[in-house]
């Protein structure tokens, strides 16, 4: 059989291209320069794909930032305000995710969301009126020919326009429909270019086929490829789909539109095996069958995964990653600090070009010691137990899930507790962790300092900031946060059942990477993780000093997962960790607890008839878990940004916190419409500015953002924060935004009084 995959982690194996990105961003390094390492990148990448024995190597899905934002940025998707910044193709492309401000310009942004049920997120596209779609750049065509001129067997990959169209959102009159025709010529000229180049297949991406697809939709899908497959200038073209099945269009795909190939994915769940089984593969289309996990970092069971492939009836099969392998770290071959009982298991990017290799080899016969060798591997996993966590859970009761009394008397309690004034300021948690923050991490873990030396160092970091936030006058005040590597990864050092990689970075936006825990065994907290640092701070002010916290399903999903218990059972060992924490922060007198749950929505299945059952009837009461002991005087806050929230509000009121931040200042505070429609009762905090751009909110430009806050929701049930943690971004920077977030703050409220 053939072998290929979906698509290959572009960061490199030593983020190598992270480093160069931002030294082009700081001016340290030219573009010439930055093209060069990107172009040194693909063609090692492409080359370790054929050495390990891939037959058909994907070109184009090389990113600088986001696949989603090149195909809208190729097709010209991009919004007046942009181009009239006067930059050249790629700083443009930059400001569009990043943003932009100099002396003359100040622009956002354009909002950032969640890769369906990933950890990755994506630029979301702008449409409006005066959006002309016509072919902008040479992108995939240059990085195909590019392939070629190498000697390697590529497929061209661009995402398709029926995902493009379902991910972006539309400003104006015209709708999604006003732009099929211009797609569908746009479409057909990229065909004609890449089949310039001499390539065979195009691969046309299309996840958005696995979420639920109703009329409407099935009529845009079809209309878009009866257009675009109409004229495929030679090429073969492949629709493929991954993170889940394809029931509303299977038998379209399969018998009505000339596709040559179409990719399933035979991992995400088993609907796709049982579409396949019950309505047979057409013999004149190729099979890409999506077989080796790109989302877990376990190895392949090659015995499971040859049942399943013989249960397949298609002529022409090719094997393939179930998605792209961006979506796990690099290489395995480098964490070789692990145990050898728990390194052999796993399998990264790179060895799962391996596995297809050796899928391939064992299905074409003759090379049973492959299989006997992964079976014996399989036999030898030993995961760790703990009786006591398992008794603990097995203890639980509905009780447990249940705070009391009623949200409305906690905050009434709570307002009296405080006595905070009218629209208090805060803080998601993190500050700016800088270079030397960093390098005091590095010389611990080096052994070049001690102990007491790193903690002595942090703490000079919290009684600084301590002491800015007291003087722009923030009225809930963090710790910043400087102990912390990441947000998961730390609470998982903390923890017992977590391992760590060394190098396992993934991908999230843009330049940054998270280095996921790997679950490994039961979860317990053996100590104190968070109560040290946060008490030392508490002793600098008098005023509320806040806990922060990693929310239990925010933990399992920006973890690797084991996959021999369920996620209901691992989250629920996960919670009552995070419990312990809540219930020692709160007897060291720490009156206000941040339980962040950032991921809540990331796992949601992508057909809403799965939401309840396979997911959010388990997700919510692990939250409700973590606090359901504390008093009524204790304040539960928590966190969630980059995701489309408006769909699953009342799940989120029923985590039963007292006030929830989101982020908002990229969505143009449309959850807030959500928020009324849906007579949501917990305090809320809407992000007033967006963090992961460089470029510092004025004064007014915050003011402005409280007014249309307020004109929707009640003085007395809004917080006012920026959108998320503070980490990523420079000091001087996040300094000048705060003492604007906090003047804003207070000439509304001086409003306020001047209007009673």
């Amino acid at each position: 059989m053939t072998t290929t995959i979906i698509g290959f982690p572009r960061i490199g194996e030593n983020r190598e291209l992270k480093f160069a990105t931002e030294h082009y961003w700081k001016q340290e390094l030219t573009q010439d320069e930055l093209l060069q390492k990107a172009h040194e990148l693909r063609l090692k990448h492409w080359k370790l794909q054929k050495d390990a024995g891939i037959d058909l190597i994907p070109a184009g899905d090389f990113s600088f930032f986001d696949g989603l934002l090149d195909a809208s940025y190729l097709l010209n998707v991009v919004p007046k305000r942009y181009k009239e910044l006067g930059l050249s193709a790629l700083d443009e492309y930059f400001a569009i995710a990043r943003g932009f401000q100099n002396d003359e310009h100040s622009v956002k942004a354009l909002p950032m969301m969640k890769w369906f049920n990933t950890n990755y997120h994506y630029i979301v596209p702008e449409f409006d009126d005066d959006t002309e779609i016509k072919l902008n750049g040479t992108k995939i065509f240059d990085e195909v020919q590019e392939a070629k001129d190498a000697g390697f067997n590529a497929k061209a990959v661009i995402d398709g326009p029926y995902t493009l169209l379902k991910l972006s959102r539309f400003i104006g009159k015209k709708q999604a429909a006003d732009f099929v025709d211009d797609l569908i010529k746009a479409y057909n000229e990229i065909l004609a270019k890449v089949a310039e180049s001499g390539v065979e297949w195009i691969q046309i991406d299309e996840p958005a086929l696995s979420f639920d697809v109703n009329d409407a939709d099935h009529e845009l899908f079809t209309k878009l490829y009866e257009g675009i497959l109409a004229n495929k200038a030679g090429l073969k073209v492949n629709l493929q789909t991954y993170f889940g099945d394809v029931r509303d269009v299977y038998e379209e795909i399969t018998t009505k539109l000339a596709f040559d190939g179409i990719g399933l994915d035979f991992v995400a769940n088993k609907k796709n095996l049982e579409l396949v089984e019950k309505n047979g593969f057409p013999a004149d289309r190729v099979l890409f069958a999506g077989i080796v996990n790109g989302k877990n970092i376990w190895r392949n069971d090659y015995e499971a995964t040859v049942a399943t492939l013989k249960k397949i009836d298609a002529k022409n099969v090719v094997l393939s990653s179930s998605s792209s392998l961006q979506h796990v770290p690099f290489t395995a071959k480098n964490e070789q600090q692990l145990p050898a009982d728990i390194q052999k298991h796993l399998s990264f990017a790179t060895e799962k070009l391996a596995e297809l290799h050796d899928l391939d080899q064992i299905l074409a016969g003759g090379h049973d010691d492959l299989l006997k060798a992964n079976q014996d591997l399989f036999q030898s996993v030993k995961h760790p137990v703990n009786d006591q966590v398992k008794e603990r859970v097995a203890n639980l009761s509905d009780k447990d899930y249940q705070r009391t009394p009623s949200r409305a008397e906690r905050e009434a309690i709570q307002k009296k507790e405080f006595d905070l004034p009218e629209l208090p300021t805060t803080t998601i948690g993190s500050f700016p962790q800088t270079k030397d923050v960093r390098q005091n991490r590095a010389k611990l873990r080096h052994g070049e300092i001690s102990k007491e030396e790193y903690d002595q160092f942090n703490r000079d970091k919290i009684k600084r900031i301590v002491e800015f936030q007291e003087k722009i006058g923030l009225d809930v005040l963090v710790h910043g946060e400087y102990e912390r590597n990441d947000m998961v990864e730390y609470f998982g050092e903390k923890l017992d059942g977590f391992v760590f990689t060394s190098n396992g970075w993934v991908q999230s936006y843009g330049t940054r990477g998270v280095k996921p825990p790997i679950i490994w065994g039961d979860v317990s907290r053996t100590g104190s993780i968070t109560v040290d640092e946060t008490v030392y701070a508490q002793s600098l002010t008098k005023k509320e000093m806040k806990g922060m916290l990693t929310g239990p399903v925010t933990i399992f999903n920006w973890s690797f997962p084991r996959e021999d218990i369920t996620p209901e059972a691992s989250v629920t060992q996960i919670a009552l960790a995070v419990q312990d924490e809540v219930l020692d922060l709160e007897a060291h007198d720490i009156k206000i607890i941040q339980i962040d749950e950032p991921a809540l929505r990331e796992k949601l299945p992508l057909r809403k008839s799965d939401w309840f059952k396979e997911y959010l009837d388990w997700a919510v009461p692990a939250f409700r878990l973590v606090h359901s002991p504390v008093q009524a005087s204790t304040q539960i806050h928590t966190h969630m940004c980059y995701s489309e929230f408006g769909d699953i509000v009342k799940a989120i009121d029923d985590l039963d916190a007292d006030v929830i931040s989101f982020e908002a200042s990229r969505s143009d505070l449309t959850l807030i419409d959500q928020l009324v429609a849906a007579n949501f009762q917990t305090e809320v905090g809407p992000g007033v500015y967006d963090i992961h751009s460089p470029r510092v909110p004025s004064v007014e430009e915050i003011e402005n953002i409280i007014g249309k806050i307020l004109a929707k929701l009640p003085t007395s049930k809004v917080w006012i924060n920026p959108d998320c943690g503070l980490k990523t971004r420079g000091e001087k920077e996040t300094f000048a935004s705060l003492e604007n977030l906090v003047e804003a703050t207070k000439k509304v409220r001086g409003s306020l009084h001047e209007t009673r």
